[in-house]
């Protein structure tokens, strides 16, 4: 389907070389201040043509807010955001010979499938064009859950085909991630993420991701990479078990961004090495009466839930499917041929989703902080008598003198 979310709803439309994409967003609180610029920030950071390590498609993704607020201000009514799509080639797609293709690892002949038809121009709705009302409602989401909260939403490249940055110890040390990486999870800011068009924010990291980059471009060829979000200053009690589990949201979100092959969240993959003595997070009392732990294996949920700790996962995109290389592959019609494409396209999409992840991790934010205030609002008209009368181990109580 084509809407995310119970509470955050949101709805793309689009295509890739249609005449306009966008969004359609229900359950914005009223009041919010807000103004094109705000969303716009993230749309720009997406946008195709920003450096020789993306596709040279030139679309300044200019936003228009069609509803929903008025003089600057949300009106608590769904509001519509469109792109128009300014430099679409549809004629790249209309030569006889790629038209008798399904392209190799692309949608052509899923959506042939279950549909019966398809878009006759580049990957239609799976193409990454889509992901622009991702962002536009992204943005919207993140501007609420900063001024309301204080959350913070960073995302960075890690790797790009084998070149990664220092995540994982290099000896037995006992521990999934490096010292060095936790330490980048606590203080990434954006703006250090974009001091470098590769988005990663470590520059000895980044350049030679950069190479690996360019190497594959030189060959008409493409590489993947994987992409890491934190989220800091998240409440915690936001998630919705035991289906709507916090992680798989995020999980869900993630998984549905275009070129997506993978997703883990805290220590992942590398904790399944770990024994669990070394992997558990003991509890330690915070200084404003709360708990922490003293470690974040658990990438900040617990029981489909969030423990107040930095919520950080990784997700992994695949090589670019369309490259400029002849293929050996075979038509609609069973016969085997050779297929070159066409088209303006990246050789690594990583740089270029990481706007992306933020808002998807901000649209499941919005959506399980809604979730869990329409709860608490509900509780808070009960007299507390009832709660307050179950043994303590049963209750929420601080841990302050």
């Amino acid at each position: 389907m084509s809407t995310f979310g119970t509470y955050y709803r949101v709805s793309t439309f689009g295509e890739s070389h249609c005449r306009a994409v966008g969004c359609i967003v229900d359950g914005i609180p009223p009041g919010m201040a807000i103004d094109v610029a705000d969303i716009q920030r993230q749309l720009t950071r997406r946008r195709p043509g920003q450096s020789n390590l993306t596709t040279p498609r030139d679309e300044k993704d200019a936003v228009e807010i069609l509803s929903g607020t008025e003089h600057n201000v949300t009106l608590g009514t769904p509001i519509a955001m469109m792109v128009r799509n300014q430099d679409q080639r549809p004629h790249d797609y209309t030569d006889q010979t790629l038209d008798a293709f399904p392209r190799p690892s692309h949608a052509d002949y899923t959506y042939l499938e279950k549909y019966g038809v398809k878009a006759s121009s580049g990957g239609g709705r799976s193409s990454a064009r889509e992901t622009i009302g991702r962002v536009a409602a992204g943005a919207l989401a993140e501007k609420y859950l900063r001024e309301a909260y204080g959350i913070e939403i960073v995302a960075f490249v890690s790797s790009v085909g084998k070149e990664q940055m220092h995540m994982f110890p290099d000896n037995d040390e006992e521990q999934p991630l490096t010292d060095e990486f936790i330490n980048i999870l606590n203080t990434v800011t954006r703006e250090q993420v974009d001091a470098d068009n590769v988005r990663c924010p470590d520059a000895e990291s980044a350049d030679r991701m950069r190479q690996r980059i360019l190497a594959a471009k030189e060959k008409s060829d493409s590489i993947g990479g994987t992409v890491t979000c934190v989220i800091r200053n998240v409440p915690s009690g936001l998630g919705e078990p035991a289906f709507d589990k916090a992680e798989a949201m995020f999980a869900h979100a993630m998984m549905s961004i275009p070129a997506t092959k993978a997703f883990e969240i805290g220590s992942g993959f590398r904790g399944t090495q770990v024994p669990g003595s070394r992997h558990n997070d003991p509890f330690v009392a915070r200084p404003d009466g709360k708990l922490g732990t003293s470690t974040n294996w658990s990438g900040g949920i617990q029981g489909g839930i969030s423990n107040g700790e930095n919520i950080y996962f990784r997700i992994a995109f695949k090589p670019p499917a369309t490259i400029s290389q002849e293929q050996q592959t075979t038509r609609y019609d069973g016969e085997p041929g050779v297929l070159s494409n066409r088209g303006r396209h990246d050789p690594c999409v990583v740089p270029r989703a990481v706007p992306i992840v933020e808002s998807m991790a901000a649209i499941v934010v919005m959506d399980l902080v809604l979730a869990q205030n329409a709860r608490a609002t509900a509780a808070a008209h009960l007299d507390p008598a009832a709660v307050n009368a179950l043994p303590q181990s049963m209750r929420k109580h601080s841990t302050s003198s």
